[in-house]
C-alpha cells in the first residue's frame, strides 16, 4: 500500500467533508487494514470481492473523508527501548488546551493526549526508556508549562494491545 499513490490526508487540507455512511464492505476493508495495514490493493479487493478499482477507490474516500487517518507500526514499546510507560493526569488552566496539547505532542514518547471529563483535564500516555527518563520528563518538562496546574502519574505495569494482530 506504501508504494501506491493514496489521496492527500485531510488534516493536510485543514477540511473534513461530511461523514458518509460506510457499508458492510467498507467496515471489511476497515477491519482489514486494522489488522494488516500493509495490505495492498489487490488482497484487499480479493478478500472483500471488489475489483481493485473499486477497493483502490474506497480505500481513497475513507482516507479523504478521515476515517482512515493513516497507516503505520504497531511498536513493541520495550522491545523498542522504551521499557517504562505511564499515563500521566493533567489540571490545566482553563481553555488553555490547545496551548497545552501543542507543548505535549512535542514530548519525546508521547503516545495519546486526550481532553476529558472529570477529576482532572488531560490524560497523557508517555514511553520513555526508563524510570529516571519519565521522571526528568515530568518534573522539567511537563510541570514547567505554565497552564498544567499539577500532574499525577500512574505507572503501567503491563499493557496489552487490543487493536487486531495481522
Amino acid at each position: 500500500m506504501a508504494s501506491e499513490q493514496m489521496a492527500e490526508r485531510p488534516e493536510e487540507t485543514g477540511t473534513l467533508p461530511p461523514a458518509r455512511p460506510l457499508d458492510a464492505i467498507d467496515q471489511d476493508i476497515l477491519r482489514m487494514l486494522q489488522a494488516d495495514g500493509r495490505a495492498s490493493i489487490r488482497s484487499v479487493a480479493e478478500r472483500v470481492h471488489v475489483s481493485r478499482a473499486n477497493a483502490y477507490a474506497r480505500i481513497n474516500r475513507l482516507v479523504e473523508d478521515g476515517v482512515i487517518r493513516g497507516f503505520g507500526a504497531r511498536v513493541d514499546h520495550e522491545r523498542a527501548g522504551q521499557g517504562t510507560s505511564a499515563y500521566i493526569t493533567l489540571k490545566i488552566v482553563q481553555n488553555s488546551w490547545r496551548t497545552v496539547r501543542e507543548q505535549l505532542r512535542a514530548l519525546p514518547g508521547a503516545s495519546h493526549i486526550a481532553l476529558v471529563g472529570g477529576d482532572f483535564d488531560v490524560l497523557l500516555l508517555i514511553h520513555t526508556p526508563d524510570n529516571r527518563a519519565l521522571r526528568e520528563l515530568v518534573l522539567t518538562r511537563l510541570q514547567a508549562i505554565p497552564e498544567v496546574l499539577s500532574t499525577r502519574t500512574l505507572l503501567v505495569f503491563e499493557e496489552e494491545d487490543l487493536e487486531p494482530q495481522g
